[in-house]
């Protein structure tokens, strides 16, 4: 699952327009009563800017107190500071993992049964040197890799068998496969399309934008860069004075011309990436040297989980999510202190091979973890029943599987969303699976990101998904946005429950976290168009539960069932 990052509108208009409730009882012992509190029809949403160190923090805010629907939880460490938590393994399968950050390393796993850089299998797991996780993508030398999706592997596959055929000469047992390949192959075709005109069109950006610059900077002769010295400057020429306006925007704007160039950048590698490698039907990223649709072809990846530290963003953020050292000082705190990470490597640039998935989960189960963090999903999934095999051993192993819900506003009640726990979307084949949405820092109609997927039968609640800062590569740190940020919050908090309720089962904790969730019973923007075509839906017809996560109240929940 790719990462959405904020992109700075007012840079971007620039360069654009120069171009042209309920409560309950609990106990949390033997004699003290408390009481879990759900219903939110009293809070006011905050009004006012708040400032960058509280949007940094939002997540963990409290949504009767602070009027911000975070998940309360200082709250829920205030209500297990006299009780000894035991350690819980998180796995997260995602892209590469920065174990050397500093606020990763002291809660990095470390197989305690292997020896480093031997050579030899010291455990007899199967994996070679697996000291921090696993590495099922290959990649020796830290590589970034790029993949196709999975809709671009099924056009390459049936190529031979439908490639010039039309529907007249396809065979009636054939024409379920070729509707599909007709189908896959114009999506293809129209988004290899659009991804050269938006390579040609924002290239073109950045080079108006860099001549625009150095002709002011040569006018000003020395003088201070500055919105007052730029207009004071007179050009003839029409295109220096789009140039002109176009840098007084983005200066305006509070961001820097090297900003806007980073931004420029990652807007075109991302459009090249598709025409590259994700859309490119000849194209093969596998560097494993292991035949992907065969599932007992095991033998193959390495140790190295980080990846390249220039590239693999993902994994490293999702990581800090969940378990960032708490309280030490620096960065930002995770949701969960008492936790290991796990880092099993299978998550590409492009979509993920089903046998690594399935490979990966069973990796984490085997290896000791107990809640396994799984950003990452497509739309296709030929081989679906491998994953759906490892979910039930999941299952079987105790072990809480928790999925993003995807970033494609769509409804996956209806919308095919890989993985997951449900083959017709009605009824689910285990109970140990958590699908969650995203959701924003905007107690009102805005409370649901605009981007995340929803379902009243297959997303089980939201949690806390744009403007979230975690980890980045290199001992940085920055804000991006997605389910794939949503889903290592609940994580963290099926965690911090396992590990002061270890007695608890995954399932148990699956609907504790969902029943104990905070309820929000009015009408939101559906996520999608916003703007005066927006749609309003009642909020509890977007998941299961109907609710937001919350960490005490999950705690409470939790201490409830387990004292009675």
């Amino acid at each position: 699952m790719r990462i959405i990052k904020p992109i700075s509108v007012a840079v971007l208009a620039a360069m654009t327009l120069a171009n042209c409730g309920s409560t309950k009882n609990a106990t949390s012992n033997a004699t003290k009563e408390v009481t879990i509190i759900t219903s939110t029809d009293s809070v006011v949403a905050k009004k006012g800017e708040m400032s960058e160190t509280d949007v940094q923090s939002w997540p963990h805010t409290d949504v009767f107190t602070d009027s911000i629907p975070g998940m309360s939880l200082a709250k829920a460490y205030d209500f297990v500071k006299n009780k000894k938590g035991n350690t819980v393994i998180v796995g997260v399968i995602d892209s590469g993992i920065d174990v050397e950050h500093e606020d990763l390393k002291d809660v990095v796993w470390i197989n305690e049964d292997e020896i480093a850089n031997n050579g030899i299998d010291d455990d007899n797991n199967g994996y070679v040197d697996d000291i921090h996780g696993w590495n099922f993508l290959g990649g020796e030398n830290g590589q970034a890799i790029p993949e196709q999706l999975e809709m671009t592997r099924i056009v390459e596959k049936w190529m031979p068998r439908f490639d010039g055929k039309t529907t007249d000469s396809i065979s009636e047992e054939d024409k379920v496969d070729f509707d599909l390949f007709v189908k896959l192959k114009k999506i293809i075709d129209e988004k290899n399309t659009s991804a050269t005109n938006q390579v040609n069109q924002y290239s073109g950006m950045k080079e108006f934008a860099s001549m625009s610059y150095d002709t002011i900077q040569k006018a000003l002769a020395g003088k201070e860069l500055n919105l007052e010295n730029i207009n004071s400057l007179n050009f003839e020429d029409q295109n220096l004075k789009q140039g002109k306006g176009m840098i007084m925007r983005i200066l305006d704007s509070g961001s820097t011309m090297e900003e806007a160039y980073e931004q420029l950048d990652g807007i075109i590698d991302h459009y090249s990436n598709q025409l590259n490698s994700q859309y490119k039907i000849d194209f093969n990223g596998r560097l494993t040297n292991d035949d992907p649709n065969d599932i007992t072809d095991t033998n193959y990846g390495n140790a190295n989980v980080i990846g390249s530290k220039d590239d693999e963003i993902h994994g490293t953020h999702v990581s800090g999510i969940i378990a960032a050292k708490r309280n030490n000082g620096i960065g930002m705190n995770g949701v969960a202190h008492n936790v290991k990470i796990m880092a099993v490597r299978a998550v590409p640039d492009g979509d993920e091979y089903d046998k690594d998935v399935a490979l990966s989960i069973r990796y984490a189960v085997d290896n000791g973890a107990k809640v396994i963090n799984m950003s990452f999903g497509k739309s296709y999934s030929p081989n679906a029943q491998w994953v759906y095999e490892a979910i039930k051993y999941a299952e079987s192993k105790d072990v809480l599987l928790v999925h993003a819900a995807g970033n494609d506003a769509s409804n996956i009640d209806t919308d095919e969303n890989y993985p997951n726990d449900s083959k017709d979307k009605v009824v689910e084949f285990a109970d140990n699976v958590l699908t969650v949405g995203a959701m924003t820092r905007h107690f009102g109609e805005k409370i649901v990101s605009s981007f995340s997927n929803y379902g009243k039968l297959n997303v089980d609640i939201f949690a806390p998904g744009s403007e979230i800062y975690s980890t980045f590569p290199k001992d940085e740190y920055q804000s991006i946005q997605g389910t794939s940020m949503a889903s290592p919050e609940v994580a963290g908090v099926a965690a911090l429950v396992r590990s002061y309720y270890p007695s608890l089962t995954a399932s148990e904790v699956k609907h504790i976290i969902m029943n104990s969730g905070i309820e929000f019973h009015k009408e939101v923007l559906k996520p999608g168009k916003r703007g005066g075509e927006a749609e309003k839906v009642n909020f509890d017809d977007l998941s299961v539960s109907g609710r937001v996560l919350n960490a005490y109240n999950a705690l409470l929940m939790a201490e409830k069932l387990t004292t009675n």
